[in-house]
């Protein structure tokens, strides 16, 4: 059996999963492959895209809300247990799609990928029928504009890098917005996507007097956080194809398509000369890709 090769796409609500998910499917078509956007999502209703697979065709999240008397985040987490018990469904689908990569639009409740098991037992069945998936864990760049945002969101990207056990890329969105904010920010950009000294955060932390409070809290969270030394983000602006290509290039390298992928080599030289996003182009800063 050949392998599958796809991509987890999760963050926070609001960060742009869904938009992702369509620019990253038009732009992977571009280069000839034949994508396949899976979504698992039972409360995404504002799709950009025709999913090959839908969750709604197993289970619909407005229907458990009512059976159950259930709020919005608690029907959510019924409709992961049900298709963690379910998983074959999913799987029968995805091997009918063997010629596909695939993109999976997830939920966005945090609580799914920081404590709740259903999420990574699934990641897990998929990758027992020869699934290669990565983690793409979405960041919305304005967080950067606040120190305890920023702070808060290492702290996530940390613990769902630990709890998925998936290889994992980090991408910071929307950077086209932080031309409007990048004048407030207290670093320069290179420091928020590299996760660069974060003594020099603590800093600022202790100069807000909410922040400040937990001064002790704060020093222990960054300790953690330098201790894996695991988070780094790649930034995007998904109408942006140099960057649209380098996060791609990470993601290809993390689920392992650049070794047993079926695009041809050709394809991807000619895109990142089109798109200047050549050797050099990559060893230049966030700030230089696009700011």
């Amino acid at each position: 059996m050949s392998l599958i090769f796809g991509q987890l796409v999760i963050g926070p609500p609001g960060s742009g999963k869904t938009t992702y998910c369509n620019e990253m499917s038009k732009f992977l078509k571009s280069l000839g492959r034949k994508v396949a956007i899976i979504n698992i999502d039972p409360a995404n209703e504002n799709m950009e895209y025709t999913p090959e697979v839908d969750i709604s065709e197993l289970i619909k999240h407005e229907e458990v809300m009512e059976h159950f008397k259930l709020g919005p985040n608690g029907a959510l987490v019924y409709c992961m247990e049900f298709l963690e018990i379910n998983v074959n469904w999913l799987v029968t689908k995805i091997l009918n799609l063997k010629d596909y990569y695939l993109i999976f639009d997830c939920p966005g409740q945090v609580e799914l990928y920081t404590h709740h098991k259903s999420i990574s037992k699934i990641a897990e069945k998929l990758t027992e029928n020869l699934v290669r998936l990565c983690s793409v864990h979405l960041v919305d760049s304005h967080h950067c504009s606040d120190p305890g945002k920023y702070l808060s969101s290492l702290v996530l990207c940390t613990t769902v890098m630990l709890q998925l056990g998936l290889p994992h890329v980090n991408v910071m969105t929307k950077f086209d917005e932080m031309k409007k904010f990048s004048n407030c920010l207290a670093f320069n950009i290179d420091f928020y996507t590299e996760v660069l000294d974060l003594k020099y955060l603590l800093e600022h932390l202790d100069e807000d007097p909410f922040t400040a409070k937990y001064k002790k809290l704060n020093t222990a969270l960054v300790s953690i956080i330098e201790d894996y030394s695991l988070v780094s983000f790649i930034p995007l602006d998904v109408f942006n194809k140099t960057l649209l290509l380098r996060v791609k290039n990470a993601i290809d390298k993390a689920n392992g398509y650049i070794f047993g992928g079926n695009e041809p080599r050709d394809i991807q030289t000619l895109l990142a000369c089109a798109v200047g996003a050549v050797s050099e182009t990559e060893k230049t800063s966030a700030m230089d890709a696009y700011l």
